[in-house]
């Protein structure tokens, strides 16, 4: 065999291997989105025929938010792994769930994101990272309901960092930091929760 054809067969079978790889990322992404889809329906399905069955939305939507994003950090213990992928999902799914029976998605946003930072520094997960999460799956089912997503921004954000205060100074940086990025373009919010110095 000359060189130059073991040199194309080289190429060819590098070639086939990256493809291999392509193919079998696109497939495992395709499955995150499915299984994050299914996290977000379960949840949301949940929320809502609790408090239907319960008749006191305003008053038990609070603490189903709690119950669930607690059953959520107990599920990814068990199983060691997958709290910063599931928290936007299970964010998603409460307020949208809570949206589904009239209830207050403004204060089960901020709800929702301080039981996720406080339940992902008691299981000594990436605090930030947990917060980022919430906070985006809690605005992204905001905007999907039609409800005030500035108003869901703010209150979310100040959560996550009030909720970081109660870890320690490094979680609030580290949390202010990560949030910057969902802040930026929202004067209102970042007016209120934007550490001294920082332009949008």
């Amino acid at each position: 065999m000359t060189e130059a054809k073991e040199g194309m067969d080289a190429k060819h079978t590098i070639g086939e291997a990256g493809s291999t790889v392509k193919e079998g990322v696109i497939s495992s992404l395709k499955g995150i989105n499915e299984i994050e889809a299914e996290i977000v329906s379960l949840v949301r399905n949940t929320v809502s025929n609790t408090l239907r069955a319960t008749g006191a939305v305003a008053n038990e939507a609070a603490g189903v938010a709690k119950d669930v994003v607690r059953g959520a950090i107990q599920a990814t213990e068990e199983v060691g792994t997958g709290l910063i992928l599931s928290t936007k999902s299970v964010a998603k799914g409460v307020v949208m769930g809570v949206s589904d029976v009239g209830g207050d998605i403004v204060s089960v946003s901020d709800q929702t994101v301080r039981g996720a930072v406080k339940g992902a520094s008691a299981i000594g997960a990436d605090v930030a990272m947990v917060a980022r999460r919430a906070v985006d799956g809690v605005i992204e089912a905001t905007k999907e309901v039609g409800g005030n997503a500035e108003e869901v921004a703010k209150v979310a954000v100040t959560g996550a960092i009030d909720a970081a205060s109660s870890i320690g100074n490094t979680a609030v940086k580290a949390v202010k930091d990560m949030l910057v990025g969902v802040v930026e373009g929202v004067k209102d919010v970042s007016r209120v929760v934007l550490p001294r110095g920082k332009k949008v």
